[in-house]
């Protein structure tokens, strides 16, 4: 009768060893994703000012535009580094409107437009936003992943006994999911 309970109580202490294992892996996961998420900020916010001082030499009369873009990009910066995710939303958001009103602008300028300066970094910063929607998305992904798991019975268990916290979605901001008039974008 001793052995099998000595058995059972193994068993049992491995298989909350597996699940505290395999929940480190997921909450690992999330600061990964967030790590990657980063990495594509930080380039972005390096090549803004480039793009700013490209577009200074031409558009002498869109100080506000540029400032703008300015603004949105020390805010993303702000909540970047204090790791606040729902600012990182909000900001985001702001960063890629003030983008998107700098790029429509730049429109009305075709000797910028015919830069190549202006066009590397207009595609180089275009990319690297395309990278941080498929960061954002991964992120999100594994952060329902943790959150579901530590919420799903036996992990729950394991969850609440060594404090393994939920994650924060990354959430757009309203702006963003609002349909782009493209006409508006020409006729500028």
């Amino acid at each position: 009768m001793g052995i099998v309970t000595l058995v059972v109580l193994v068993v049992l202490a491995l298989y909350i060893i597996m699940l505290y294992n395999s929940l480190v892996s997921v909450k690992n996961n999330v600061s990964k994703a967030w790590s990657n998420i980063e990495v594509l900020l930080k380039q972005r916010h390096d090549e803004l000012p480039k793009l700013i001082d490209t577009c200074k030499q031409y558009m002498k009369h869109e100080q506000e535009t540029l400032e703008k873009v300015m603004l949105a990009r020390s805010q993303v910066s702000s909540a970047q580094q204090s790791h606040d995710v729902r600012a990182l939303g909000a900001a985001e958001g702001s960063l890629r409107a003030g983008l998107g009103n700098l790029f429509a602008v730049a429109e009305a300028y075709p000797e910028l437009k015919a830069n190549e300066n202006f066009l590397h970094l207009q595609s180089r910063i275009s990319g690297l936003e395309n990278a941080i929607a498929d960061r954002r998305e991964f992120y999100n992904e594994s952060v329902n992943i943790n959150n579901v798991r530590i919420e799903q019975f036996p992990d729950l268990l394991v969850a609440k006994v060594f404090n393994f916290p939920p994650f924060e979605l990354l959430r757009f901001a309203s702006a963003e999911l609002k349909d782009i008039d493209i006409s508006k974008r020409f006729n500028s």
